[in-house]
């Protein structure tokens, strides 16, 4: 399902995507509110989603079609990416976010990974979203002269990791926000794919991800990855 305000662009879309011999367009919405109507007479497995429009927005769309449809995919197409907008986007549960500016196959593609659960990411939203994302630490502060002379250092503690996972689940959580595909992950840690998804699986249910768009901001809250 493609939403977008400008008639020209959703139209444009939808007779685009209809050429994909395997992606199928179920229906175009102006605005939000239609949106979140029209999901539940289509059952979309992907919603192409605009951000800003009159009325009800994007990111309000998208949050009230996965309260309703939980198993949608909802992917933004806007013309800006600036970080609001794409917070807002992913606080909301999108699982990928592109601009305008990407092309008929690079929007066809995204759809379809989007459709199988993973993320896409235009190149320079992610550089954004690794910025918002990634919270530097305080400097340390000085101590004063009236303060007591500082105590001898505690003794090294083993990490703990956060929310019972594995040192395994933390492994795959970091190389997701770096990016990397199943296939790739399986590479780099010298495993099956299959393993890999069952790795991703425990994890996404112990830290409630719906997607890899809430685990790369899962990783980089928690500490597990940075830029």
């Amino acid at each position: 399902m493609v939403v977008d305000d400008q008639q020209i662009v959703r139209e444009g879309l939808m007779s685009l995507l209809d050429l994909m011999d395997d992606i199928e367009v179920v229906g175009g919405a102006a605005d939000g509110a239609e949106a979140v109507r029209l999901a539940g007479e289509t059952s979309p497995r992907v919603v192409l989603m605009d951000l800003r429009m009159p009325g009800m927005g994007g990111a309000e769309a998208t949050r009230r079609i996965l309260s309703e449809h939980p198993d949608v995919a909802v992917l933004v197409l806007s013309t800006f990416a600036d970080d609001e907008s794409l917070v807002d986007a992913l606080n909301a549960g999108a699982c990928g976010y592109l601009t305008k500016d990407a092309n008929q196959e690079q929007i066809a593609v995204a759809i379809r990974s989007s459709a199988h659960g993973q993320s896409t990411f235009d190149p320079a939203v992610t550089r954004r979203l690794t910025a918002a994302l990634s919270v530097p630490a305080a400097p340390p502060v000085a101590p004063s002269r009236s303060s007591p002379p500082p105590s001898a250092p505690a003794p090294a503690r083993r990490r703990v990791n956060p929310d019972g996972l594995t040192g395994r689940e933390v492994d795959v959580l970091k190389l997701i926000a770096q990016g990397l595909s199943n296939g790739e992950i399986a590479s780099t840690l010298f495993i099956e794919e299959t393993t890999v998804k069952t790795h991703i699986n425990n994890a996404f249910a112990k830290i409630n991800a719906r997607n890899r768009a809430d685990a790369v901001r899962y990783a980089y809250q928690q500490g597990l990855a940075r830029p």
